[in-house]
């Protein structure tokens, strides 16, 4: 058994969309970021590299590579899912938080636990992905950045 941590922080503009957990959010500000900048995919991808002492995201998908400008975030976690199992693990459980003042994040949370659960090859239930606000205080709760955390359990295959 081998256990990651992951977090990732982006800032937030006008002149971006929004992609959190594989889903595009409908909000008038977007995260700003080489690819995608899907704040919960990137967290996950940390975390699940780091459980295997792999490096992090920056290493393995660099924002100086043009090949990964504007890259669909779910084209990266499949690449790191990949990775993990070719080294003959396979995920027991994922457990996150994003911290975002608004839009609301809870309707979405379903939709983007079966996105990333059908990545990894897991059931939806080993996904938990939860939301929070920062309750308008500092950069998050002005709206002005977006993060998220990810732990990650990975069991050797059998």
């Amino acid at each position: 058994m081998r256990i990651g941590f992951g977090v990732d922080v982006h800032q937030l503009a006008d002149t971006h969309e929004l992609f959190i957990g594989g889903k595009k959010i409908e909000s008038d500000l977007g995260a700003v970021g080489h690819s995608d900048a899907d704040v919960l995919i990137h967290a996950i991808c940390d975390a699940l590299l780091g459980a295997l002492n792999l490096r992090d995201i920056g290493f393995h998908f660099s924002d100086q590579d043009p090949q990964y400008k504007g890259i669909d975030s779910k084209i990266l976690l499949k690449n790191v899912y990949d990775l993990i199992f070719s080294k003959g693990y396979s995920v027991v459980n994922i457990d996150s938080t994003v911290i975002l003042e608004k839009p609301k994040l809870n309707p979405h949370i379903p939709e983007m636990q079966s996105i990333i659960a059908a990545i990894l090859n897991v059931d939806e239930d080993v996904i938990s992905i939860k939301a929070t606000t920062h309750e308008k205080v500092d950069s998050f709760g002005e709206r002005k950045a977006v993060k998220a955390y990810a732990v990650c359990l990975l069991s050797k295959n059998a």
